[in-house]
């Protein structure tokens, strides 16, 4: 089995399509079908159902499919390890974050750590924790800055940032505004506006109203910071968020929550990397430990 095998593979299974993964190849199909035929051989499985339509991922190619994106990562950070030890950080650094990011001004970072690294094609995409963790795992992702994910996923290292609380979001006329703090025990007939399930606030929120007996009603998702604070100050519901939101806007009002029998479980963020780190995702986390926070 070789790597060139399993980067055809994979390109096949994430395009579903021979002909569009060997143009993003840029190789001829008749190659690239073969390659699949002999790993298939090799392997004594089919790795695709094909039909004149589309190509569908079977079992077998499915329990591949992690380990050669597992494999194709590692092949890449072996480069990458070279590469630094000589001095010439080279390759690629594909990153995930959280789309609201307070304790990294990611920004700034990457405008430094570009100019350090040159030679380094850095990749950014926004999702929510939960996707951005698996990705991570999978070796699809190098990096992702999330907030911590439930349990103990496998296959990654998981590294603390910083911690907040969580405070109630309110419009200015809720009948809760005027109060100094709020139990979560209070907003059992609340409706809420939040984030889609994958995202670790919403999974924090859950948490935290459910150790208090409360089976609260999400009317209202959205996949944005802006939109989720817009809908709570317009009065559509109440929302549980991390307390640096309140810098985004003076329209809301922000409480604290007070637990009845001690503090609240923050809100954490986390780096998340794959195991082992590779070079390029190391050198960037040195980045933000140097420069956390600065503009």
């Amino acid at each position: 089995m070789e790597l060139r095998q399993l980067e055809y593979f994979v390109a096949v299974a994430e395009e579903r399509h021979f002909t569009r993964a060997a143009k993003r190849l840029q190789v001829a199909q008749s190659g690239l079908s073969a390659s699949i035929r002999t790993l298939e051989r090799e392997l004594g499985a089919a790795l695709f159902l094909r039909s004149t339509r589309s190509v569908e991922v079977t079992p077998a190619g499915q329990a591949l499919l992690v380990e050669a994106r597992r494999a194709l990562s590692a092949s890449h950070a072996a480069k990458d390890a070279v590469a630094a030890v000589q001095g010439l950080l080279r390759g690629s650094l594909s990153i995930g974050s959280l789309q609201c990011l307070h304790v990294v001004h990611l920004p700034a970072v990457l405008a430094r750590f570009s100019a350090a690294y040159p030679g380094l094609e850095i990749r950014l995409r926004q999702g929510g924790s939960n996707e951005l963790t698996e990705e991570v795992r999978t070796g699809r992702l190098d990096l992702a800055f999330v907030s911590r994910p439930a349990g103990s996923p496998e296959g990654v290292l998981v590294e603390p940032l910083a911690d907040e609380p969580l405070v109630l979001a309110c419009g200015p006329d809720h009948p809760l505004a005027a109060r100094s703090a709020v139990e979560p025990a209070d907003l059992g007939q609340e409706q809420f506006v939040d984030f889609h399930q994958d995202w670790g606030t919403r999974d924090l929120a859950d948490q935290v109203l459910g150790a208090a007996g409360v089976d609260r009603r999400v009317a209202l998702e959205v996949t944005d910071v802006h939109s989720l604070l817009d809908l709570v100050a317009f009065g559509l519901g109440v929302a549980l968020v991390p307390q640096s939101f309140a810098a985004k806007t003076d329209q809301v009002r922000f409480l604290p929550l007070a637990g009845p029998t001690g503090p609240l479980p923050p809100w954490q963020t986390v780096s998340v990397t794959g195991d082992p780190v590779s070079p390029a995702a190391a050198a960037l986390l040195r980045e933000v430990r140097r420069g956390r926070g600065a503009r």
